[in-house]
């Protein structure tokens, strides 16, 4: 009960964050493409659009870094078994990412918040710029430590406590975890980012006065979105190869495959499989697709999940090893299937700019705004898949979750804590949605914008 109320709290805590974390990397991308339009061609229109996206981008920021600090108070609270066998390794790339990414983030948005009229065009140009590298530069630091949790590299073993110990940083960059589980995330984020301003464009166009405008910014993400979904599905099935090699039960549960198949299909849908149930039906599968995913070759062999069970009792131990498979299963599917969908969504609103029936066409407009929700779920599924998946490791081959546990935290302290952040992030989620719907709905101001290249840009008040 301990161990599951605790991985609860930091499940939903860390899914919570995740939410927010996206749509910082991809608006802060998104908001410097449309500042440096502007820098580029003097047209109103894009400084306007500007100004818009990064009143959302400053509020999803100031709600993401809330959600974002509990996370390193968890660490030491109900995780400081785990903190003092792994700190030393773990806590390198957290303080990186606090002392320099964060820093670097939360300085430049200062810069730009407030430079409007004070810094020359180029310099509050770079600092947006600036304040795009700093976020993903964070996600970065996290994801470095959070790849050396699924396939530990670069330590060496305390010759008398046991503990792993690092010993060669530039591994934990180096991971090929990490490389594949970065580039994947900033797509991710990058594809959240865009189908936000095109919902909000989306929207905009069906209710407000400004067509030309936010036509722009509907093209423009669209114009980001469709290569980036494209990217990031090809980077998850390379992903899922890497995984595959390091972490064979993860793939092996993703598919509910029980034994080890030679070549092997891709099931659409199955009824069964799951942890109580080894004999799942499957009612649509597509042959080998399951070996050219998780070993990039035809007839590609994956071991299935009673075998490697034997295995990891042989090496590890008495134990029980193999992760909750429905949400292995139903979680790979869900973040592949809507991801399909978010494509369709992005190609069929090139082909209207193309006809050029974009603005006009109502049908995908309000497609195009409920489509918003699709990133989301993709994003979770995708961590959920990642996580439970790594179960019951908390760090692979070399801790167990269950020994990462506070001893001292009691189950009633779970239980109030874990109500207490219901509570919270329910009502921080609750004001970012009303903040953000409230401003993304707003009028288009028609602010007066210098004709001249150096005349000063007035203030923005947020």
């Amino acid at each position: 009960m301990r161990e599951d109320l605790a991985r609860w709290q930091f499940a939903f805590t860390s899914i919570n964050h995740f939410l927010f974390v996206p749509v910082t990397i991809g608006l802060a991308l998104l908001t410097a493409l449309l500042q440096t339009a502007w820098h580029r061609r003097q047209e109103p229109e894009y400084l306007r659009l500007t100004r818009f996206f990064g009143t959302l981008l400053v509020i999803n920021v100031a709600i993401g870094v809330v959600t974002g600090i509990v996370q390193e108070f968890e660490f030491g609270m109900n995780w400081s078994a785990y903190s003092r066998l792994v700190g030393n390794i773990f806590g390198a790339p957290l303080a990186m990412e606090g002392l320099a990414a964060f820093f670097l983030e939360s300085t430049f948005l200062g810069l730009w918040l407030f430079g409007w009229d004070k810094l020359s065009r180029r310099v509050h140009l770079a600092t947006i710029w600036l304040v795009a590298f700093g976020s993903a530069l964070s996600a970065a630091f996290i994801l470095a430590a959070n790849s050396w949790m699924q396939h530990p590299v670069g330590y060496i073993r305390n010759p008398k406590t046991h503990a792993p110990q690092l010993n060669d940083i530039w591994a934990l960059f180096t991971n090929p975890v990490f490389v594949w589980s970065y580039a994947k995330v900033i797509l991710a984020a990058i594809t959240t980012g865009a189908a936000v301003m095109l919902a909000v464009s989306a929207w905009q166009l069906r209710h407000g006065a400004h067509r030309e405008t936010f036509g722009r910014s509907a093209r423009l993400s669209l114009a980001i979105l469709v290569p980036a979904i494209l990217l990031a599905m090809s980077v998850g099935d390379e992903l899922g190869v890497i995984e595959a090699r390091y972490q064979p039960m993860k793939i092996a549960a993703a598919e509910a495959q029980w034994t080890t198949c030679q070549p092997c299909s891709f099931s659409l849908f199955q009824i069964g499989g799951g942890n109580d149930d080894h004999t799942p039906i499957q009612i649509l599968e597509i042959p080998h697709l399951l070996s050219l995913l998780a070993t990039n070759h035809w007839n590609g062999k994956v071991i299935g999940m009673s075998v490697l069970q034997h295995q990891y009792v042989a090496r590890y131990g008495p134990g029980y090893y193999v992760p909750n498979v429905f949400i292995q299963y139903w979680a790979m599917r869900v973040m592949a299937y809507l991801a399909i969908i978010v494509l369709f969504v992005g190609l069929w609103g090139l082909w209207l700019m193309r006809r050029r029936r974009l603005e006009r066409t109502r049908r995908f407009l309000w497609a195009a705004q409920w489509m918003v929700i699709l990133p989301f779920l993709i994003n979770t599924a995708g961590w959920l898949l990642t996580e439970s998946g790594r179960q019951p490791w908390i760090v692979q081959g070399i801790m167990l979750t269950k020994n990462g546990l506070s001893p001292s935290v009691s189950t009633p302290y779970l239980w109030i804590s874990v109500i207490g952040f219901f509570l919270l992030y329910g009502t921080l989620g609750t004001i970012d949605l009303i903040l953000m719907m409230r401003y993304a709905r707003k009028e288009l101001a028609d602010e007066p914008v210098p004709a001249g290249a150096d005349d000063p840009i007035p203030a923005v008040h947020y």
